[in-house]
């Protein structure tokens, strides 16, 4: 199972009609019900499990600018910003200032961070190069030197199991209602238009919903005859009981990278080791894929297991006045890989000596959705007016959500948006526009 999260109270009933339905309870849901809720706008946000009970708790907890796609920056300077008001206005998701720091471990590595900060430079953040004492008095007690590291020290860090809860209590007084348990298995289409959601508990009518379902998204929109070009990644997580005298700073070296929590304990991942399982989609979108899984091909490890089977034999569509496949699975909760694991902990207690006798409180997994170009679908949907697409955040999500969720809300409203929306569209997967990657690593 995932990490404990922290309960909240949700609603019972659900209304008749509301001007946006929201559909899914992960940070980008709930944050969109928020800013819809403050804006006076009507909002149901249906999640089909519990909130935050996927991704959005799973995640590493890092809230970051440093080494992001460069399409990106704008989107996360926002959401810096958003996280700190939520902090200000008293709403506890547990965000500090902190800084995050990538470590310099070759010639490469060097040469890429510092082409990503000239490229980065006419945002004039506070991303920089650090290196001698500066970089040591960030990795105290570390048993080696490091040659440099790319920093940013306005960069934070929340709590994933805290921050949905905490953000939906605020979205509920400000008037968003919002059910759990509640699968919606489909739109209510009039003229190819949305006029409602059917979810498991009856129709309700609407004019915009926003889809914000991770790694369910592919098989939302396939359903609805759109083509989302979207792949899962599984990633493992631990995390430990309280540690004395370990680094204050996010940092990743490579084999590890961690964050220390508020309970003083640290989440730690392998900083380069994910599994990707082999499915249907693998080989339909494979060409799309292909350019991303050569950048990251000595991370990636193609696993054949259980998700090919699980997914063949999901159905592609279904009666809406029957039970869907949302209703069937309600949470996606694959088991770690205890040897990714165990390799990132050997090599944090080998880096520092505080971690060897860490206690392993709890280890988990999750599934990321990703898109090809590692750049999250933001967008409304051409085909279907009235649809808004959040999706594909490529285990970018968690520090890139309260942005995120408020560019979905300002789309599916026609408000002006507080970015340019337009690096996120759905349509580059469909006009011809070249899959580029663009981030530091």
């Amino acid at each position: 199972m995932g990490p404990p999260i922290e309960n909240v109270e949700t609603d019972a009933a659900l209304p008749p009609r509301a001007d946006v339905v929201i559909i899914g309870g992960g940070i980008i849901g709930i944050s969109a019900a928020l800013h819809l809720a403050r804006q006076g706008v009507s909002v149901l946000l249906c999640e089909k499990g519990e909130l935050a009970c996927e991704q959005s708790s799973r995640n590493w907890g890092w809230v970051r600018k440093t080494a992001r796609d460069l399409r990106e920056v704008p989107l996360v300077i926002e959401s810096l910003r958003l996280w700190r008001g939520l902090e200000q206005d008293g709403i506890a998701t547990g965000f500090r200032r902190c800084g995050v720091l990538y470590v310099v471990e070759s010639d490469a590595d060097q040469e890429r961070f510092a082409r990503w900060l000239d490229k980065v430079r006419p945002f004039q953040m506070d991303s920089r190069m650090v290196e001698g004492e500066e970089l040591a008095a960030l990795l105290p007690g570390a048993a080696r030197r490091f040659r440099a590291g790319l920093y940013t020290a306005s960069d934070g860090r929340a709590e994933p199991q805290r921050a949905v809860p905490a953000i939906a209590a605020a979205a509920r007084q400000a008037g968003a209602v919002i059910v759990t348990r509640c699968a919606v298995r489909g739109l209510d289409l009039t003229g190819g238009r949305v006029r409602g959601v059917v979810t498991e508990r009856g129709l309700v009518a609407c004019e915009a919903v926003i889809l914000a379902t991770g790694a369910w998204s592919r098989l939302f929109c396939g359903s609805l005859g759109l083509r989302l070009p979207q792949l899962k990644v599984r990633a493992s997580v631990l995390r430990t009981e309280p540690i004395e005298g370990g680094p204050e700073s996010c940092a990743w070296l490579g084999r590890f990278a961690y964050r220390k929590r508020a309970d003083g304990g640290y989440t730690i991942a392998n900083g380069r080791s994910n599994v990707v399982p082999v499915v249907p989609d693998t080989f339909r979108f494979f060409s799309e894929f292909l350019p991303a899984a050569r950048e990251e091909r000595r991370g990636l490890r193609l696993r054949l297991d259980d998700r090919f089977l699980a997914e063949a034999m999901t159905p592609k569509r279904w009666a809406l006045d029957r039970p869907s496949p949302f209703e069937r699975d309600r949470m996606l909760d694959p088991a770690p890989v205890a040897a990714i694991n165990r390799a990132a902990a050997e090599a944090i207690a080998e880096v520092f000596p505080v971690f060897r006798g860490m206690r392993i409180a709890q280890q988990w997994a999750g599934l990321i959705d990703v898109t090809p170009d590692a750049v999250p679908v933001i967008s409304g949907v051409d085909a279907v007016p009235g649809l808004t697409i959040a999706t594909g955040f490529s285990g970018h999500g968690f520090g890139i959500g309260p942005a995120a969720g408020r560019l979905a809300a300002e789309l599916a409203t026609g408000a002006r948006p507080l970015v340019d929306p337009a690096p996120f569209r759905f349509s580059r997967f469909t006009d011809g526009s070249p899959i580029t990657l663009q981030s530091a690593l």
